[in-house]
């Protein structure tokens, strides 16, 4: 299974499919957009590295739709995680991408661009009441009107943190900062407390923590970054601030999700995003720290956190039409979707579904402890990450975050810096 918080860059293929007249997998230019049509018909189906730990799952699922549409095939192909952007590039440059593709925001937006993904406001917009508004925008892109994904599978992470630090600095370890301004005098705090021994972050701000600020991040036409706004020179300058008071981890600029882990494991800092997974190393490695953490929502000034989202994409060159829609609407569907989140640790977009018992009942475990606090979450969070945002702009992005936190540069000059690099990229990408 793809990672939930690491999407490809996919938009570097762009230039490669827009000249494109033939893609699909009838090899000829052209399906119907119209999807109201007789369910008929054979189709393929692309999944990203799922059969190895799901094949019972999705065979049955297959099996269930080809039963309930007598007249209909459904050819499962499942490809590795490594590449997959490329081999998505490479069946839409010849002409034999599926019907129906398992995909990510940022690798449905060339996709969309070069008019291989159905926009499905038009072709299954009575549809999109059964989904979550935060996971239907998410496949939307910038510069087009339309969506071009059906959501499926969500994830998000709360936020643990050490009750035992907060109150040695004379904070409620009950009340733990739930927007930036809260986490900034919070972590002065604790800092000066400790002497500066006890960071509170281990990690530099990303995008999405400009997103939860409410820094604007992209111009409605998607044709320019624009966090460099006052209210992004404003979040930085509060990092700096926490840096140099040593509230942020002075390792934070080199930090890697595991490197932060361990901080936290170790006590030298006071709030990290985590899984039921690490609730479990703790519970083995430091009780200490297991009996002491609380689980919070992620920090945001908007009141929406972050999810990482996944979709089902319909190719808008299929000769089946009606079938491939009815096909990814049923993948994504309130039940199916439900099903696969009691096999693996991810949460529906569907609406309502979040209010299953399973998602909002404690057990006494871990497990489920972590399940509700993300699934409460998640109901109203918004995919922060813009779709044409790729992992060279992240690195440009960390890179002028970095010499602004150590004096090289003003956060005003930084983010200046960084939306002129995202912004030549983006012109790259076509």
């Amino acid at each position: 299974m793809p990672s939930h918080r690491r999407p490809l860059a996919a938009a570097a293929f762009l230039a490669l499919l827009l000249p494109l007249s033939a893609c699909g997998s009838g090899g000829d230019d052209g399906g119907s957009t119209d999807a109201s049509g007789k369910v008929e018909g054979d189709i393929s189906f692309q999944t990203w590295n799922l059969r190895a730990n799901f094949k019972p799952y999705f065979e049955g699922l297959i099996a269930d739709f080809e039963k309930k549409y007598p007249g209909t095939h459904v050819k499962w192909i499942d490809q590795p995680a490594e590449g997959y952007a490329d081999k998505i590039s490479a069946d839409a440059a010849g002409g034999t991408l599926p019907d129906v593709v398992n995909v990510s925001p940022d690798l449905v937006a060339p996709l969309a661009k070069a008019g291989l993904a159905l926009d499905l406001d038009k072709a299954a917009g009575a549809y999109r009441s059964e989904y979550l508004d935060g996971a239907w925008a998410s496949h939307r892109v910038p510069g087009l009107n339309g969506t071009y994904a059906f959501p499926w599978y969500l994830n998000t992470g709360p936020l643990f943190y050490n009750k035992a630090l907060f109150k040695k600095a004379g904070l409620d370890p009950d009340t733990p900062p739930r927007t930036y301004d809260d986490l900034f005098a919070d972590a002065l705090r604790l800092a000066g407390k400790s002497d500066g021994k006890v960071a509170t972050l281990a990690n530099v701000p990303t995008i999405e923590d400009f997103g939860r600020y409410g820094v604007p991040l992209m111009n409605k036409e998607g044709t320019a970054f624009a966090f460099d706004d006052g209210k992004g020179v404003e979040l930085l300058t509060k990092y700096k601030e926490l840096y140099d008071a040593k509230a942020l981890d002075p390792q934070a600029l080199t930090a890697t999700p595991e490197s932060a882990g361990k901080k936290f494991l170790t006590e030298a800092v006071a709030m990290n995003p985590g899984s039921a997974l690490d609730l479990g190393n703790f519970k083995k490695q430091a009780p200490g720290l297991y009996k002491d953490i609380g689980i919070t929502d992620q920090i945001t000034s908007t009141g929406h956190v972050n999810m990482y989202v996944m979709g089902v994409m319909v190719n808008s060159r299929t000769r089946h039409t009606p079938a491939a829609v009815a096909f990814a609407h049923f993948v994504t569907d309130a039940r199916n979707q439900m099903s696969f989140a009691r096999k693996v640790a991810i949460f529906p977009s569907t609406a309502g579904s979040l209010d299953d018992p399973y998602f909002t009942k404690e057990d006494g475990t871990d497990e489920t402890r972590v399940r509700v606090a993300a699934a409460k979450s998640l109901k109203n969070a918004v995919n922060y990450t813009p779709v044409l945002f790729s992992e060279q702009m992240k690195t440009a992005l960390r890179n002028e975050v970095a010499k602004a936190l150590q004096g090289k540069e003003s956060p005003r000059e930084a983010l200046d810096n960084a939306v002129k690099a995202c912004d030549r990229l983006l012109k790259q990408q076509g």
